[in-house]
């Protein structure tokens, strides 16, 4: 029966990584494909956001300000977000936590023309702050991959 669940629990894990299609980036950084183009999921992402009630600091678009200095860069935009509910908790573990605060996401268009979603792990910055069991982190976990999810959907 434990060979049972032992297997059970790794073709689980198998599944998860078919479905959840994440690509290979920097340490503690989560990237999830698009099916849409940069612009879309970045409109999508900043949509669900303010749906959620959370402030937008900032959308900074990378390609917009490599253009006004005669350059050239594929798609790239970065959202700046949060709120004091999600990031304060995250805070009183370390303050130091703060520097990676607000929350921050990129969408980006890579060389074979694939659109990723990306965003900070945060258990990568609890260990980074050294608060790896810092109560916050799962609920700001799962927010951001709701998030991510809800930008990337299809079939709405």
């Amino acid at each position: 029966m434990k060979i049972l669940l032992t297997l059970a629990a790794v073709l689980m894990s198998a599944l998860v990584f078919v479905f959840v299609p994440v690509a290979s980036a920097a340490e503690g950084l989560v990237a999830v494909k698009s099916p849409y183009s940069a612009k879309v999921t970045m409109d999508r992402l900043e949509a669900a956001v303010r749906q959620r009630g959370l402030t937008v600091f900032a959308r900074v678009d990378h390609a917009a300000g490599a253009a006004r200095v005669g350059k050239s860069l594929r798609p790239t935009e970065v959202l700046v977000f949060g709120n004091p509910k999600g990031g304060t908790p995250f805070m009183e573990c370390a303050q130091t936590v703060g520097i990676d605060l607000p929350l921050k996401a990129l969408v980006w268009e890579d060389a074979s023309a694939q659109v990723w979603l990306g965003y900070n792990d945060s258990a990568f910055l609890a260990r980074r702050h050294e608060v790896a069991a810092c109560p916050a982190v799962e609920p700001l976990r799962k927010a951001l991959e709701g998030l991510a999810e809800t930008a990337v959907a299809t079939g709405e």
